[in-house]
């Protein structure tokens, strides 16, 4: 048996060994039908938190990072027992361990329609936004017997104010 042969059979033996993924240990909930992460948001730290970036060493880099909490938003549809959808939104924050939940709420003028959402579209696909905030489109029935969805946009302007309006294109 070559060299190349004995490490083909010792990684087909590992890979055959390996756990098989079960359905309950997706880090993804049966419940979330759409997920779409856009634009970002920054904003001043915390007095409190300035004494635990003031433990790092003092160079431009660390104190223009520890000048600003930065992340990005999440729109997630959530699909309820009776079929409608919860839409939330999150702040997902970029911190040096990953990327950790900063707020999560959920948007109450969705609620109220009782939506089956049929999509949610970022402005643009790039990733790349210029300025802070979001702005993507929620697609719903309020009727899911109805042909076409409504457009809902979400827009988050760089002050963290929430507007949620009829799409107007």
């Amino acid at each position: 048996m070559t060299r190349y042969a004995a490490l083909g059979t010792a990684l087909t033996l590992l890979f055959l060994a390996g756990q098989p993924a079960l359905a309950d240990e997706s880090p993804v909930a049966e419940t979330i039908t759409f997920v779409v992460s856009t634009g970002f948001w920054e904003e001043p730290v915390e007095a409190e938190e300035e004494g635990a970036a003031a433990a790092k060493p003092d160079t431009a880099e660390t104190k223009e990072a520890a000048a600003l909490r930065r992340g990005y938003y999440k729109l997630i549809a959530v699909r309820q027992a009776d079929g409608t959808a919860q839409v939330h939104l999150q702040q997902i924050e970029a911190t040096a361990d990953g990327p950790k939940i900063a707020s999560s709420t959920v948007l109450d003028e969705f609620s109220a329609m009782k939506p089956y959402v049929t999509d949610i579209r970022p402005e643009n696909s790039s990733g790349i936004t210029t300025q802070p905030g979001l702005f993507a489109t929620v697609y719903l029935k309020t009727d899911p017997n109805a042909a076409e969805p409504e457009g809902w946009t979400v827009l988050i302007d760089d002050l963290g104010e929430i507007k949620i309006e009829r799409a107007t294109n």
